[in-house]
């Protein structure tokens, strides 16, 4: 309560400034706080209508006895968990909160399940036991802490989790049993963000991943009689961990790893020799994830190949890997073998489809559709997919150019005119951006007839990790110089039109669009930052507990003096005054990633320099918008901000 209070108090002394130097329209509706923000057009609401009644579907589980899978979807305000009996099957309902569920962990054995939610994007997640025969639901966590990572024993009598009570800001590891969750055991305590990812086959050890940063883990079994912890794969070198898995002989630990490589092959580790075996040796790409089938004869993984997901499934016994169906070429995720049955489960997304869940029988390869998401009633033959380009930065490797990945989704019909550009900055900042359905993406390509440019600056992940770790500490704004000839890559282009161009993108997404426009404001149109870092010292003194040694880790350390300095130099917040170019910023109030007061503190520095800046706050949101509502109006008012700011104020609808 206290800390409401007191961000009440700040955010009411923060509105007193800003209209000692600046005249704020304030308005309120709902849980929003609108600054600057005109009324919608109609014509805007109404277009966008469809666009914005677009679901997808991901898979939670399948029920162990025959049911069907329970999935995820949206129906409402927020995305909640359903029940699916069949290929094409009605989505039944099971959840229905006000605020989204994260996921679900369905017992092996039973019809009941796990899942997690927060309040008001607060990312404390608390764990709920759901009974599925009975439809009663109760929570098993503290109310407080952040709780998460919920796994099921193999005899479905138990689970594992992860939290934070012990002192709000070290991952503990817990056993507890649905029934009596007041007796939860802490089986390890430590300093740091600790994790339980497997259970043995015989439910006697657990496999912990203990994560320090995106270049660096350690993963280590604990035996929960002796509460022993004992390393897999001990060495010198650090090494950043993928998936884990025991296998389902308990002899050994599937893993990935970019142990002596550039990227996370997957491997297997002998647990009484301590020998890996290398299994995806070949493959010159990150493996982003994978599963093995109950029987132990089958082992399905991803390969992440510049952006685009591509299937295989491996004969354990052979070591031979299956012939399947073309897929379609995107993303492929939620792998998850049936468990009575020959049959995989997994997500198929596209640039011009959402996600749906798909089952591919490994008999007949026969690919089988369970889950028909909408695109409100639009055409996705309609809907524009990207090129992969690649364009010359500012330094070199090995004597060339090195060249930097983007996703460039073309509009079709510009009549004949150079195409205004919006450049879509990824999170992270270690993210990428892979071409998922985007709706709103899709809207900006056909309805305004913006071009848009997703690149994957140095320091993205799907790469290598020599180019992940290419903007760490004083290499920070080398990334910004990545946007910098990106721009120029533009201003080459016949179709492009280089003189309309802005930059959007959320969190880190957020920091390289607040120093693009410190640094290339003369060559931008506008700006759109959600809840992005304006400041990295304060950044790194306000995030939550749990997080900073994570963050410090990625952008240096603000207790040292040297570092400081160089944080504070190269923030935005400190460059303000080089911004002349519209802004709008978007925030969540609860936001425990990049507090509300990062965004703050922009809107605060840009305005007493006379610069202008749209304000979005939500209160019942943290670092993002998953409220339909709250998504909706910020849609709304991107569109309406793109077409004030960098189409000009005549720009009808096409």
């Amino acid at each position: 309560m206290k800390k409401n209070i007191s961000f009440l108090v700040l955010y009411c002394l923060f509105l007193t400034c800003t209209t000692a130097f600046a005249q704020v329209n304030r308005v309120e509706k709902g849980n929003l706080v609108i600054e600057n923000i005109p009324d919608i057009p109609q014509d805007i609401m109404q277009r966008m209508q469809q666009y914005q009644n677009v679901r997808s579907a991901s898979l939670q589980g399948w029920l162990p006895d025959g049911r069907g899978m329970i999935i995820s979807t949206r129906f409402g305000e927020t995305t909640q968990l359903h029940l699916v009996e069949a290929p094409g099957g009605a989505r039944k309902q099971i959840t229905f909160f006000e605020e989204p569920v994260n996921g679900a962990s369905v017992n092996p054995v039973s019809t009941d399940f796990l899942f997690t939610r927060d309040i008001g994007g607060s990312e404390y997640y608390q764990i709920f036991h759901y009974d599925l025969a009975s439809g009663k639901y109760r929570m098993l966590t503290d109310g407080a802490s952040r709780n998460g990572f919920a796994l099921w024993s193999n005899k479905g009598d138990r689970f594992s989790f992860y939290s934070t009570k012990r002192n709000k800001r070290d991952w503990d590891v817990y056993v507890a049993n649905p029934n009596n969750p007041e007796q939860a055991n802490s089986v390890l305590e430590n300093t740091g963000t600790w994790i339980a990812v497997d259970w043995s086959p015989d439910d006697s050890k657990l496999l912990i991943l203990k994560y320090v940063s995106a270049t660096e883990s350690y993963l280590h079994y604990l035996s929960l009689d002796s509460k022993k912890l004992t390393q897999v794969n001990p060495s010198e070198e650090k090494i950043a961990y993928g998936g884990q898995a025991w296998s389902k002989d308990g002899k050994g630990v599937y893993f990935t790893s970019d142990a002596g490589s550039e990227f996370k092959r997957l491997q297997y580790y002998d647990m009484a020799s301590h020998e890996i075996t290398m299994v995806t040796g070949g493959i010159q790409w990150d493996v982003s994830s994978f599963e093995l089938a109950d029987d132990g004869s089958r082992l399905a993984y991803i390969t992440n190949e510049d952006g685009i997901s591509k299937l295989h499934i491996l004969d354990l016994q052979s070591k031979e890997e299956m012939q399947l169906p073309d897929l379609p070429v995107g993303q492929i995720y939620g792998l998850d073998f049936r468990p009575e049955g020959n049959q995989l489960g997994l997500v198929l997304n596209t640039p011009q489809t959402p996600g749906d869940v798909y089952v591919l029988d490994l008999g007949t390869s026969e690919l089988v559709r369970w889950t028909y998401s909408e695109v409100g009633g639009l055409s996705t033959d309609n809907f524009v997919t990207p090129d992969l380009i690649h364009y010359e930065t500012f330094d070199k490797v090995e004597g060339k150019p090195r060249m930097i990945p983007a996703f460039y989704f073309k509009p079709e019909d510009t009549d004949g005119l150079p195409a205004p550009v919006l450049i879509s900055i990824h999170g992270g900042p270690e993210g990428q951006f892979r071409p998922f359905f985007r709706s709103t993406i899709q809207y900006h390509v056909n309805e305004l007839g913006i071009a848009v440019l997703a690149p994957n600056v140095r320091g993205s992940s799907g790469y290598g990790k020599s180019y992940l770790k290419l903007d760490n500490g004083y290499k920070r704004e080398d990334t910004v110089k990545d946007i910098g000839k990106l721009l120029d890559w533009i201003a080459a282009r016949p179709e492009l039109d280089e003189n309309r161009v802005a930059v959007i993108g959320g969190s880190y997404g957020g920091y390289m669009v607040l120093a693009a426009m410190t640094h290339f404001n003369d060559r931008l149109r506008a700006g759109i930052d959600i809840v992005g870092i304006s400041n990295f010292v304060t950044f790194l003194e306000n995030t939550k507990a749990y997080r900073r040694d994570l963050r410090r880790v990625e952008y240096g350390d603000e207790r040292d003096p040297d570092m400081r300095a160089f944080l504070n130099k190269i923030s935005p917040n400190n460059n303000a005054d080089k911004i002349s170019k519209p802004m709008f910023i978007a925030q969540g109030a609860n936001d425990p990633r990049v507090p509300a007061s990062e965004s703050e503190q922009m809107v605060h520095v840009i305005r007493k320099n006379g610069g202008q800046v749209w304000y979005m706050l939500a209160k019942d949101e943290g670092h993002g918008f998953r409220k339909k509502s709250n998504r909706d109006y910020y849609n709304h008012a991107t569109v309406l901000f793109l077409q004030t700011f960098v189409l000009g104020e005549e720009t009808t609808l096409r």
